[in-house]
């Protein structure tokens, strides 16, 4: 077994191998999630230590560490003994006490953290994994005169992908540049990321989706719509015609993660009334680093 440690998360693809792998038992870290996380970790690689747990040139594990208290991690279900290394590196590496989410799904991981003296929080928010099959899709509605969805086509496209996520979420993160750099990014496909545009030509909101060709499954990641076009139902259309591309590309499953708790209920409404059902949920685990 071998550890490799990396400044920022440079093991992008050994991370997404692992996440391949375990998806079809676990339904979390989809190999999207990785690739829009580590979008938003561009240019902040002294804040993002990795770790990654190798044997025979096979992720079996790794750890990331969002500093100064976050940690986001993966351990094969069949070597849950990694688990526990993972953690001390993260509690020797990291400057206080850790905040780590896991899924219900992940019994292996719940019994490491527990072990290791970590407690759960059932008060603050959490996520709900949804997923919902591609057979029998709802048409994909007729939006608004002048609105239309397509893929980004040019520069202009792409800025303006960016400033709607910056509108819808109030986030400065996503500039033109890092957007750029995610389109250069497995397993990105333009034709699963599409937006929204208004009669004046601004984009206005939009539908990332990331494919899982191994496991044939899409998800969604993120979906906004501009604070100035809400209510058109815009984003219920651009998120249908996602899911008609992921059957397009012989996927069979989508799947999306969405605030669970009651102070942020408005994305999961959306998607359940796009048919998407829960089938696990997230739990924080807060405790002090024991060497």
């Amino acid at each position: 077994m071998q550890r490799h440690e990396h400044a920022g998360p440079a093991a992008l693809r050994a991370m997404q191998s692992l996440a391949t792998r375990t998806f079809p038992t676990t339904g979390y870290h989809h190999i999207g999630d990785l690739a829009w996380n580590w979008c938003l970790a561009l240019d902040r690689a002294d804040q993002c230590p990795t770790a990654v747990w190798t044997h025979n040139d096979q992720t079996l594990a790794w750890g990331w560490l969002e500093l100064p208290d976050t940690l986001m991690l993966q351990v094969h279900p069949d070597y849950p003994e990694l688990a526990h290394d993972v953690l001390a590196w993260a509690e020797q590496t990291a400057p206080g006490p850790l905040s780590i989410d896991v899924t219900e799904n992940e019994p292996h991981l719940i019994k490491a953290l527990e072990q290791r003296e970590y407690t759960r929080t059932d008060d603050g928010p959490f996520m709900t994994c949804l997923g919902r099959p591609l057979t029998d899709l709802p048409d994909i509605p007729h939006l608004p005169d002048g609105y239309s969805i397509h893929p980004q086509r040019d520069h202009a496209d792409v800025a303006g992908r960016a400033a709607a996520h910056r509108a819808a979420f109030g986030s400065t993160r996503i500039t033109t540049e890092r957007h750029a750099r995610m389109r250069d990014t497995w397993p990105y496909r333009p034709e699963h990321d599409l937006i929204v545009t208004s009669p004046t030509g601004e984009v206005v909101a939009y539908c990332q989706g990331w494919y899982d060709p191994t496991n044939g499954i899409g998800e969604f990641e993120p979906v906004g719509t501009h604070p100035d076009h809400r209510r058109l139902g815009l984003a219920r259309a651009a998120c249908i015609a996602v899911l008609h591309a992921f059957a397009d590309a012989d996927g069979h499953r989508a799947i999306v993660y969405s605030r669970g708790d009651a102070a942020y209920p408005i994305p999961k409404r959306l998607y359940e009334s796009l048919g998407f059902t829960a089938y696990t949920r997230t739990h924080t685990y807060v405790g002090t680093p024991i060497g």
